[in-house]
């Protein structure tokens, strides 16, 4: 899958929903909860056990080998995933001071 920026993606396994920000330099496989996320008229499942940490409203999630970045518009309990490796929380940038 190599979603394009603005793309809406829905997990299959949660109510987890994600708009892709920044979209990764080659095909990947993005899943959440296990399962691969499908395109906005996909439709939402249940998932049997919350995975750790799951997905958090308003938070970006970023996998640097492929340049993806995702944000977060509705929070779930699974977990992203972009080739069986989970996602990161992207780190605030730090601001110079104002001296």
């Amino acid at each position: 899958m190599k979603p394009t920026v603005g793309a809406r993606l829905l997990s299959t396994a949660c109510a987890t929903e994600v708009i892709v920000v920044r979209p990764p330099s080659e095909d990947v496989a993005l899943t959440c909860g296990g399962t691969p996320m499908a395109g906005a008229d996909g439709a939402h499942g249940e998932l049997s056990e919350p995975e750790d940490g799951g997905t958090l409203v308003g938070k970006r999630y970023e996998h640097p080998a492929s340049g993806l970045e995702l944000l977060c518009t509705k929070g779930g309990a699974g977990r992203l995933r972009v080739d069986d490796v989970p996602l990161d929380v992207k780190a605030a940038k730090n601001l110079p001071s104002s001296d």
